[in-house]
């Protein structure tokens, strides 16, 4: 599992830090159910952590951008790791392109604070060898094909590659 746990730092906002902290506990509630209890309960938790991971992004704490995204990333690569061990590579496929798609769907909005969106390109380089190491393993997915793809045009947002 990915164990990378966003550490709280300096407190800002008190209601908002809660949320990180609660995804952070219910993130190692998970990985631990997950190494005692198997796959079956672990499921839920890894749920709820991406729930609040979500609910960060939406709203993330001042100065917490980054690890906010780490939240989402690690959320979604946990239910990825997850399925895998249990046989269902599709869903694992599923999970790691929609923490891709999120990624470069952040880093597209300007609407979004300069610190969430380069968070999100620093983080899309983790989600991007996730989706090559998934296909490494598993062999070619379509849906990772085009998280890859999108990803591809997101950072050729000027015009068609000239040959």
């Amino acid at each position: 599992m990915h164990e990378q746990i966003a550490t709280p730092g300096p407190v800002g906002s008190p209601s908002r830090d809660l949320s990180l902290s609660q995804w952070e506990t219910v993130t190692r509630q998970a990985i631990a159910a997950a190494r005692e209890a198997g796959a079956g309960p672990a499921l839920a938790g890894y749920e709820q952590a991406l729930s609040i991971a979500r609910q960060l992004i939406a709203a993330p704490p001042s100065g917490r951008a980054e690890d906010c995204v780490a939240a989402l990333v690690v959320s979604y690569h946990n239910l990825a790791d997850l399925h895998v061990e249990q046989g269902d590579a599709d869903t694992a496929a599923s999970h790691l392109c929609r923490a891709h798609e999120a990624l470069i769907a952040l880093m597209l909005n300007a609407d979004r604070t300069a610190s969430l969106r380069q968070a999100a390109l620093r983080h899309s380089r983790e989600t991007h060898f996730a989706l090559i190491s998934h296909v490494a393993r598993h062999g070619p997915h379509p849906l990772v094909t085009r998280a890859l793809r999108m990803g591809c045009l997101a950072f050729n947002v000027d015009g068609p590659t000239r040959h």
